[in-house]
């Protein structure tokens, strides 16, 4: 018998709502029909394994189909179908209930956060008329005697349910396209869809007869089942272009809630790509997203591969997470793991672990950064590598220069290079004074680790290897002693003041080792900090090299005691060309007075 309807929603504009607020990309339809069709399949299977449908399971696969000149897109399962009253029940009123109130509050609106109404109903379903113009459900249940049934709507309230003409167990779901979707009729545009949202999914999907699925992905399976090369070849499979990860951590907790999936630590290098191939969110085989950054922490975010998890909470149209308690314990999970696979890949193996350190040093620093209980964890395998290519831990870096490095405050003094070319000259002034050099080279994170690092370690002060003279950077308190009288000091000051005539420059004339340079520029570490934190921030203005140079005479030099007996001119050049050597050791001499250095080289030379 045909009977027509209309459905239970108290608004007839709830389809533009659907349109303009639930789903911003229309692709979503095909997802949410997959996904549908895919449930029904497994419904039958749970009926069947107990026991309460008897009939022939049979293969149980969704497919998808195109008939371009007929416009149609057709998605088939063989699940457990619908009567003529389980429409009624399920298509015309469940997908509405409790869905008045959103209606109303939006109905009239620009603007609206549908963010806000997860799980209040089930809308999958209407998603279809985003480009369709016309959906036909054409379905026979799996109970006893059943009689097809078929359900037409044109995007209005109205619909219509008639006998249908179906002889096989399942649901066809036929849509109509739109002139404004023709898109859609395009296999390829459907394949690009499905390989999207659908990959992963437990029930064979096959479009036009070619499956396009893999119904077992590595996240189903227990680590037991996998070796080495199912993790690599499934890495692959998500980010063919990308280098093999370092190592991988398998996820699979089933309480306090259900969360399975594996992730990958990819290698870093100069021109590693921070927000390419990002985390994959599934839930139940579904793709949903890869914005994860409530469910993973933030300094996880540079992981790859995949967390499935039916617990986590969704808005309607399944686009936005929302948080929740369930959200915060995965998130508080997913570091612990971390942490644990970082122990104990320390533990195991040291020497494997310091290879890995510059990609695994990134996450471990930044996790330090972002998230002070992290610290608590890493503490103990967060490594410092020094000039010469040793590794230490916290602990036993400390312990290595306590002796040598502690100045007249008590603080030990952690002297490091974030440059090992430039400031070649200062490392190898430390190294004559037996002090040892961290390296802390990684422009994206290090200025602000050494900052976070001097805040947690007690008695601690973190400083740049040519931010000042050495005894001053370790300074114990003894003094050094000078070959200048106190007149040849204030003698000599002035000559450089004079031959270099530039106010912003600080002056001063110390005793340092006569196997220093005659001249050493310097930085104070402040300034050098403040830069630095400006270069990362994006503030180039204020990145470039401050124009306050510390210029530090070494009055025990052998060519201080020939400025000081020279001529004027020769005075002149012999300044000159110590300021020009000490601005070239940090790489500040370029163009004109570039070629001057050269020139005034090549005349002192020849002399």
């Amino acid at each position: 018998m045909q009977e027509k309807g209309t459905i239970s929603v108290s608004t007839e504009n709830i389809f533009p709502i659907i349109k303009k607020f639930l789903y911003s990309d229309h692709e979503i339809f095909l997802r949410e029909l997959v996904a549908n069709a895919m449930d029904a399949s497994q419904k039958l299977k749970r009926l069947a394994a107990m026991g309460e449908y008897q009939g022939e399971v049979g293969e149980l696969k969704v497919q998808v189909s195109i008939d371009e000149e007929a416009g149609t897109i057709t998605v088939s399962d063989a699940g457990i179908g619908m009567t003529a009253e389980d429409i009624k029940k399920y298509i015309n009123q469940v997908a509405f209930s409790g869905a008045t109130e959103f209606i109303e509050q939006y109905k009239d609106s620009e603007q609206g956060d549908s963010k806000e109404i997860i799980g209040h109903f089930g809308m999958g379903f209407y998603s279809a008329f985003m480009v369709a113009e016309k959906v036909k459900i054409v379905s026979l249940s799996h109970k006893e005697g059943a009689e097809a049934a078929q359900w037409e709507c044109e995007g209005s309230t109205e619909f219509e349910i008639s006998p249908g003409e179906k002889k096989e167990r399942g649901t066809d779901i036929i849509l109509q396209v739109a002139e404004d979707s023709k898109e859609f009729l395009n296999k390829a545009r459907l394949r690009g869809i499905l390989d999207k949202y659908c990959k992963f999914l437990p029930i064979t999907i096959e479009l036009d007869g070619e499956q396009i699925n893999n119904t077992t992905p590595i996240w189903t399976k227990s680590p037991s089942e996998l070796k080495d090369e199912d993790y690599l070849a499934f890495f692959k499979e998500l980010y063919p272009m990308s280098p093999d990860p370092l190592f991988w951590i398998h996820l699979n907790v089933d309480y306090p809630f259900n969360l399975t999936g594996v992730l990958y630590f990819p290698k870093i290098t100069n021109n590693f790509d921070l927000y390419k191939d990002k985390i994959q969110l599934y839930s139940r085989q579904v793709f949903i997203t890869d914005e994860v950054k409530d469910v993973v922490p933030e300094f996880l975010m540079l992981l790859r591969g995949v967390i499935d998890s039916p617990d986590i909470p969704l808005n309607v149209s399944r686009s936005y997470l929302q948080s929740d308690a369930n959200v915060k314990k995965i998130n508080g999970y997913v570091t612990r793991k971390v942490a644990d696979k970082l122990e104990e890949l320390f533990k195991k193996d040291r020497t494997a672990f310091e290879e890995k350190w510059e990609s695994v040093g990134f996450f471990v620093k930044y996790g330090i950064l972002s998230d002070e209980k992290f610290y608590d964890k890493a503490k103990n395998i967060c490594l410092l590598k020094n000039s010469e290519g040793k590794y230490f831990t916290l602990d036993e870096y400390r312990e290595h220069i306590q002796a040598a490095q502690t100045d007249k405050n008590e603080n030990v003094v952690y002297l490091y290079s974030n440059d090992p070319d430039k400031q070649d000259a200062y490392i190898s002034s430390a190294r004559k004074q037996n002090y040892d050099v961290l390296l802390l080279d990684n422009q994206m994170i290090d200025s602000h680790f050494v900052g976070s690092l001097e805040s947690k370690i007690p008695n601690s002060s973190f400083k740049r290897v040519d931010a000042d003279t050495m005894d001053k950077l370790i300074d114990t308190g003894t003094e050094k002693e000078s070959v200048l009288s106190e007149e040849e000091t204030t003698k000599i000051k002035e000559i450089f003041e004079k031959t270099l005539n530039n106010n912003a420059l600080n002056l001063q004339v110390e005793a340092l080792p006569t196997d220093e340079l005659p001249v050493v520029i310097t930085v104070p570490e402040f300034m050098r900090r403040a830069q630095e934190m400006a270069k990362t921030s994006g503030m180039m203005g204020l990145g470039e090299f401050p124009s306050a140079l510390t210029v530090s005479i070494n009055g025990n030099h052998s060519i201080i005691q020939k400025i000081l007996k020279a001529e004027e001119e020769a005075q002149k050049a012999l300044v000159l060309q110590a300021y020009d050597l000490a601005l070239l050791s940090q790489n500040l001499l370029s163009g004109a007075n570039l070629t001057k250095f050269i020139e005034r080289s090549v005349e002192l030379v020849g002399k």
